[in-house]
C-alpha cells in the first residue's frame, strides 16, 4: 500500500504562514490559523509541506486503508484558501446558504479571501465540523 504524504511535522506553523504571500493572503492565513485555533482549543501543526492542521482523527475504512489526518484545518494555496471540512457539507447547507462567496469539493471548502464571506457564519461551520469529527472520534 502506497505511503500517505500528508502526515504531521514538527515544521513551524509560524514560519509556514510568515512565507505565504502575497501579503492579503498571509493576513487571512493567520487570522483563519488565530480562529481555528480559538474555535478548536488546540494548538496548529503542519500537515506535510502546507497544510495546517487541528486535531489529529485515525480513520479506517471498509477496504482496509487506513491512515490519519486533523480534525478541521486549512492551506492558503495560490488559488484560494481551502479549508478542510473533513465530514463534508451535507450537514452544514443552512450554514453555506448565509456563508457568501465560495466554492466546495467532497470535504474542501475554496474561499478567495475572508473578506468574501460572512465570519461569524465560517466559525459556525468550523465550529460544527471540529465538533462532529470529535464524535466520530469517540466511535
Amino acid at each position: 500500500m502506497a505511503e500517505l504524504k500528508t502526515k504531521k511535522t514538527v515544521a513551524s506553523v509560524e514560519d509556514f504562514l510568515a512565507s505565504v504571500s502575497p501579503e492579503k493572503k498571509r493576513q487571512d492565513a493567520i487570522a483563519l490559523c488565530e480562529l481555528m485555533r480559538k474555535v478548536t482549543k488546540l494548538e496548529p501543526k503542519m500537515w506535510g509541506p502546507s497544510m495546517v492542521g487541528f486535531g489529529d482523527y485515525h480513520y479506517q475504512y471498509e477496504s482496509g486503508h487506513e491512515g490519519d489526518t486533523f480534525l478541521v484545518g486549512f492551506s492558503p494555496r495560490k488559488a484560494n484558501l481551502t479549508l478542510y471540512i473533513m465530514p463534508g457539507f451535507e450537514p452544514y447547507t443552512d450554514l453555506l446558504s448565509q456563508l457568501g462567496k465560495y466554492k466546495t469539493g467532497k470535504s474542501c471548502l475554496y474561499i478567495n479571501t475572508l473578506d468574501d464571506v460572512d465570519a461569524p457564519t465560517l466559525r459556525k461551520i468550523i465550529q460544527s465540523a471540529f465538533a462532529d469529527m470529535k464524535k466520530r472520534k469517540k466511535d
